[in-house]
């Protein structure tokens, strides 16, 4: 973990040092995908470099198997190619256990396939005419050892909306769908997520989620975190979130995203 913490305290330092503050100010503050299940509609700046990391804890238990998950590395960087677009590259290092009556049975670490991706903002908001985007990915299997590789790519989409309630609150939503890459059973997705603006500096959130598998029963789930803006460049989350359904005992989760020009 020291040479991650290493590399975001450089990273962050590299930040504040290559914006100026007449920059900063046009800009406005950072629009992030994190740390919520919920994406935001707008896209970053052109020209520009948002970088948005983390670490998370899961895990699950059910009878006597537990499983958990440690993923060191939730990188997501997203560059602005024009006014309404953006392109998106994304990568995890997870390391997952598996116990059965409390007794360490597997583990692995790996890392997940490559996400490439885009973003396309469609309408700005107008009334009660919602902001919306669309985002794409692709999951690609041979980027990751032949042992744990998909068979096949991974798809997924969604369409994002976002709703400005007052000076102070926002709603904001997905609908899409996602196709594993072992399984050609679409996954039906859906997030729903309330924000607040406690300060000009602090910001709290609330979110529900979850999917609709097309051959078995739907998971819900629930998070709710705290962002907390070092400068119009650089912002830090954390997150707490558990189950509705099974799925998901306990999330843990902090993290950084900082934007840079190219």
């Amino acid at each position: 973990m020291k040479p991650i913490k290493h590399f975001l305290a450089v990273a962050a330092t590299f930040t504040f040092g290559l914006l100026t503050a007449q920059e900063t100010q046009n800009l406005g503050p950072l629009v992030t995908d994190r740390p919520d299940a919920t994406e935001a509609p707008s896209v970053v700046p052109k020209n520009y470099i948002q970088v948005e990391t983390g670490a998370f804890y899961e895990s699950f238990e059910d009878n006597n198997l537990k499983t958990e998950d440690f993923t060191y590395n939730t990188t997501l960087i997203r560059y602005g190619l024009l006014d309404n677009l953006e392109l998106r590259l994304g990568w995890n290092l997870t390391d997952s256990k598996a116990f059965l009556n409390n007794t360490e049975t597997s583990q692995i670490s790996s890392f997940s396939p490559l996400l490439l991706g885009v973003k396309i903002a469609i309408t700005q908001e107008d009334g009660l005419l919602p902001e919306i985007g669309f985002i794409g990915h692709l999951n690609l299997p041979f980027s990751v050892k032949e042992a744990i590789r998909p068979q096949t790519t991974g798809v997924d989409f969604r369409f994002s909306f976002a709703h400005t309630l007052s000076e102070r609150s926002s709603f904001s939503y997905n609908l899409g769908a996602a196709w594993g890459g072992d399984s050609p059973e679409a996954n039906y997705l859906y997030t729903m997520a309330y924000g607040y603006s406690i300060t000009e500096k602090f910001g709290a959130y609330a979110e529900l989620y979850g999917d609709f598998p097309e051959n078995s029963k739907a998971n819900h789930l629930w998070d709710a975190g705290l962002t907390y803006l070092l400068s119009n460049n650089v912002q830090l989350d954390a997150t707490v979130g558990s189950r509705i359904t099974k799925g998901q005992d306990i999330l843990l989760s902090a993290g950084i995203s900082f934007r840079l020009p190219n």
